[in-house]
């Protein structure tokens, strides 16, 4: 991969981006994690506003002090850079007291993980909407396109998504070169939807290098039965995933109406 050649075109691509839409720049939702990073920094680059904005829900301490590391370079590299806080825990614990908490506990568990990110998407549109921005996606290509490891309406409700034909081993290249803190580039990738340090591999069972790997093989048209041991596993578990969350990975089904029923 071309890194600069590739950086150079991002930006580009959200500076004309944002002029055509008229809009005065980006906002975006900083987790201390690499694929926000990289995007903020990619966003930053392009010379308009970017409002970075935390948004705590019982948040784990390495997930906010990263993500201050971050903003606090960021502002030092950029001056169209500006940042707020919004913590949403009182907004998160008010909403479990007016709906049912009875269910299966890891199916409750989920709901209120995915309710987290929801609560973010609606407080980076409304930022959005008073200042003229758009909300700018962290989405990769293996969360977005290969297994749909985000939240629907939630980390996928965005405005455009500058990173998702990336994959996550590129996002890492691309991340070096911009400079992203080392406290990120070595931090396990994880979605912090849950209030504590899980990762992404502990929740998907694979890590990204093996959904790489199984996306690949998928795209050549490999079957389970062409693998043995823990590549079959990891195969397996891509399949499962890329066929659970196939409603988030292709576009929203419209029912059309035929002509000889208007």
């Amino acid at each position: 991969m071309q890194i600069e050649k590739v950086v150079n075109h991002i930006v580009d691509w959200l500076k004309d981006y944002a002029t055509n839409a008229k809009v005065n720049g980006f906002v975006i939702g900083i987790s201390g994690g690499i694929d926000s990073a990289v995007t903020s920094t990619l966003c930053a680059k392009t010379g308009l506003e970017l409002l970075c904005i935390k948004m705590p829900i019982h948040q784990a301490e390495s997930h906010v002090t990263r993500a201050e590391e971050h903003i606090t370079q960021l502002k030092q590299r950029f001056t169209n850079v500006r940042d707020t806080r919004v913590d949403l825990t009182p907004v998160f614990e008010e909403f479990k007291t007016e709906v049912t908490l009875e269910g299966k506990q890891t199916t409750v568990d989920m709901a209120l993980a995915n309710t987290r990110a929801r609560l973010r998407m609606a407080t980076l549109y409304y930022h959005a909407g008073l200042q003229g921005l758009l909300v700018a996606g962290t989405g990769n290509k293996v969360e977005d396109f290969g297994v749909g490891f985000y939240t629907k309406y939630g980390d996928g409700g965005v405005d455009l998504s500058p990173i998702a034909d990336l994959l996550k081993s590129e996002v890492y290249k691309i991340g070096e070169y911009l400079k992203v803190p080392d406290s990120i580039m070595k931090a396990a990738p994880s979605d912090g939807l849950f209030g504590d340090a899980r990762s992404d591999e502990d929740q998907i069972g694979a890590s990204y290098p093996e959904l790489e790997w199984a996306m690949q093989m998928k795209d050549e048209g490999k079957t389970a039965d062409d693998f043995e041991g823990r590549q079959k596993e990891a195969f397996e578990i891509f399949l499962r995933y890329n066929t659970l969350n196939k409603h988030k990975i292709i576009p929203i089904p419209i029912c059309d109406i035929p002509n000889n029923l208007r």
